[in-house]
């Protein structure tokens, strides 16, 4: 069966590559440079009577707004990575791969030097008018095409599309956040949010920290493969349904408290007819049916976001539609709903340089058939399930005034050459009505049963679970109370059966998934591990995991310290899908030489503060020997470096190259590798693109030539976990180079 399906996909790249269109349309399109299409006609009656009969694109602009929707959207990247590091890789970017690029004619097409986005920071990122298509098929951008390639995969570089990258600037974040990310997969945003808390590179374990959700299983380990690129130890992805995503709880100096999040990301599933320039399907597809569907699970997501965000807190509200109806209506109904509760704030000045236009306070619904209403006294019965009350505008001038629909941003993709785009910012100033009543009522039930428990303090924080709309009657709110009371008592019984376990054992968790298990206070293990390293006594051995209940822990993780008490207090709650990143795994050899675990490249920057033995500072000279090199003898580095290993004993060590601040030429920013002593030689235990990219950074030429397509592709296509050995650039000895990969 597996070969007859591959066999199959190849037969239909091969006729879609005939009739023009592109290559493997899953895994590249989701990269997101690759493309070319069959013809589609982009044309949609429908769309244009909705959208000029609403009046979204200011007079006179609607030849221009539609022309700009049938262009290819341009190619835009974003420098990931944390500060030091991305402003080597800007140089880089700008002082050689953009350099090259000038006066470039491909095509016919001369190609304008990528600009950077007037109103992202600090020059972090930069859009191209080279469409996807000719950035894969033309020899002359190939170099610069697999720099992006490689420099992607490294985390170094996000292929983000530029309106995409608004929502993370305008939530604000300071390391400290705690920050959920409803709908996160596949996580481009997610890894902007990780960013920010890590701005200080010298803090390896912010207070902060990022759970991203996802409701798609699949989609989760996209979210961990996005977020696994920029190492941190801050990151959690889960996997539930955003819409009655559980509400958590912390140990606060042994009490139990719900966790509220300081910023929450609320990027909902939305029709999407903002991203036309790229998915060109919506042009056949478009309806006003699609919205209408979406409208009241976006209205819920959004309630349990801010349900869950604490007082003073931001939420961003996001999506990629131009419709009112998945925009100002979601936006204004939570406003009404909140009574005062929220507001939505006035970013105007946040991001300079962005042209955007004002949210709308007045629209009408469709129906696909074509057919309007004002209102919703004025929808027949036989539509009222289409159609909600909720989807129209608030009638009223007084509440419309209060709610300041017009501080809601619209992006235009002709403004600005981008996608179409709509971003809200709310601040919580209270709890949420319906969970002020819940507590009340709470009062009432505990005082006639005498039972005031635990549960009565959680439903004065606000964590009552999600009531769609806040009940009228107030039987019917009694009711719901009750049965939520019963659903606490419920769950804290239970928490007392999983509750805190005895001191030897460990506590687990999992969903299908290997446990998460936390070192014990007195392994075995850590001791060999923290006299060969001489660790810190400051290092926090607590928050070491292993993903095995039984037999030998063969890899080590490392989450931070607030992660660990979302773990252990919400083992039941939670579908957790990965979280922590590798920092030792298990070595044969090194036994003999006093410690089984060698340091894992992916985590050397969060271990290294805490290192004190086994560090050895090398020369760029050096670095560019180890890099370059499979196993080089001893004799080929510096003298210095020399004497330093000669005294050590074989096994693991750092490798660490500070930048020469008096040459300002060479590479400034600091490099921490790991690597391995052996009897005669030293090597660098480092992943291929990790490689390629630190070569980069010193101007080593690691570009190579295309090797044969067809044998590149069977290889990526099985999942070849060695695709590495494939020889790389003119580097030498790449072979080993997959070693640690």
């Amino acid at each position: 069966g597996v070969m007859g399906r591959r066999q199959r996909n190849r037969q239909r790249q091969q006729q879609r590559r005939e009739r023009g269109g592109g290559g493997d349309g899953q895994g590249r399109e989701q990269a997101g440079w690759e493309g070319g299409y069959p013809e589609i006609v982009k044309e949609n009656a429908l769309f244009e009577r909705y959208y000029r009969e609403l009046r979204i694109v200011p007079e006179g602009e609607w030849e221009p707004f539609m022309a700009a929707l049938r262009e290819p959207l341009p190619a835009t990247l974003r420098i990931t990575g944390y500060k030091s590091h991305a402003k080597e890789i800007l140089q880089c970017l700008k002082n050689k791969y953009f350099k090259e690029l000038q006066d470039l004619v491909v095509d016919g097409q001369k190609i304008e030097v990528p600009q950077p986005l007037k109103w992202y920071p600090e020059e972090l990122a930069w859009h191209t008018n080279l469409s996807r298509k000719i950035l894969r098929k033309s020899p002359q951008l190939e170099k610069f095409h697999q720099f992006l390639v490689s420099e992607t995969e490294c985390g170094n570089i996000s292929r983000q599309e530029a309106v995409s990258m608004i929502p993370p600037l305008l939530l604000n974040v300071n390391p400290h956040h705690k920050i959920l990310d409803m709908c996160a997969a596949p996580g481009s945003k997610t890894a902007q949010l990780i960013e920010m808390l890590h701005a200080d590179m010298n803090v390896p374990f912010p207070e902060g920290f990022v759970i991203a959700n996802d409701v798609d299983n699949k989609r989760c380990y996209l979210l961990v493969h996005q977020a696994k690129r920029l190492n941190s130890p801050c990151i959690m992805v889960v996997n539930h349904d955003a819409s009655s995503i559980p509400t958590l709880q912390i140990d606060n100096n042994g009490r139990k408290e719900v966790l509220f999040y300081d910023r929450i990301l609320c990027d909902v599933p939305c029709s999407g007819d903002g991203t036309m320039r790229k998915n060109i399907d919506v042009w056949k597809k478009w309806t006003t049916q699609n919205s209408l569907q979406l409208h009241g699970l976006q209205l819920r997501i959004a309630t349990r976001g801010v349900e869950q965000l604490a007082e003073g807190g931001r939420m961003v509200y996001s999506t990629c539609s131009l419709n009112p109806v998945e925009n100002e209506a979601v936006i204004a109904s939570l406003l009404e709903k909140s009574e005062g509760a929220l507001e939505l704030a006035d970013v105007s000045s946040e991001l300079p340089g962005l042209k955007w236009m004002p949210g709308i306070t007045q629209w009408k619904v469709m129906l696909k058939d074509g057919q309007w209403f004002e209102a919703w006294k004025d929808v027949p019965s036989n539509r009222q399930t289409q159609i909600r009350p909720t989807m129209f505008p608030i009638k009223d001038e007084e509440k419309l005034k209060v709610m300041n629909l017009e501080r809601c941003i619209r992006i235009l993709p002709h403004h600005q050459n981008t996608g179409g785009f709509f971003v809200a910012v709310l601040i919580k100033k209270s709890p949420m009505p319906w969970n002020k009543r819940q507590s009340k009522l709470q009062r009432k039930l505990s005082q006639r049963t005498g039972d005031i428990s635990e549960s009565v303090a959680a439903a004065e924080d606000g964590s009552v679970e999600i009531i769609e709309e806040p009940p009228d009657a107030e039987d019917k709110e009694s009711k719901e109370t009750q049965h939520l009371l019963n659903a606490e008592s419920e769950q804290s019984k239970k928490d007392g059966v999983c509750g805190p376990p005895p001191c030897k054992k460990m506590k687990l968790f999992g969903f299908k998934e290997d446990p998460f298990v936390f070192l014990s206070e007195d392994d075995p293990l850590f001791p060999p591990i923290q006299k060969f390293y001489a660790l810190d006594p400051s290092f926090p051995k607590m928050n070491l995991l292993t993903r095995t209940q039984e037999g030998k822990k063969r890899q080590l993780y490392m989450v931070s310290k607030e992660l660990r008490n979302v773990l252990l207090n919400n083992s039941e709650r939670m579908k957790v899908i990965n979280t922590g990143i590798k920092v030792w795994s298990r070595n044969s050899d090194g036994e003999q030489f006093g410690c089984a675990f060698r340091l894992a490249q992916e985590g050397i920057y969060t271990l290294y503060p805490f290192i004190n033995a086994r560090i050895i500072n090398v020369c760029i000279e050096d670095v560019k020997v180890l890099l370059t090199q499979e196993n080089p003898f001893l004799s080929k580095f510096s003298s210095e470096t020399h004497k330093r290993v000669k005294d050590l004993a074989m096994g693991s060590i750092v490798l660490k190259y500070e930048p020469d601040l008096s040459k300002p030429d060479t590479l400034q920013c600091p490099i921490v590798l790991c690597g391995w002593h052996g009897k005669t030689s030293l090597r660098a235990f480092v992943p291929k693109n990790e490689r390629l990219h630190y070569l980069r950074m010193m101007g080593v030429e690691v570009f190579k030539a295309k090797r044969k397509e067809e044998n590149f592709e069977s290889k990526t296509e099985e999942g070849d976990q060695d695709s590495t050995k494939n020889a790389i650039g003119h580097v030498p000895g790449w072979e080993t180079a997959a070693i640690s990969s």
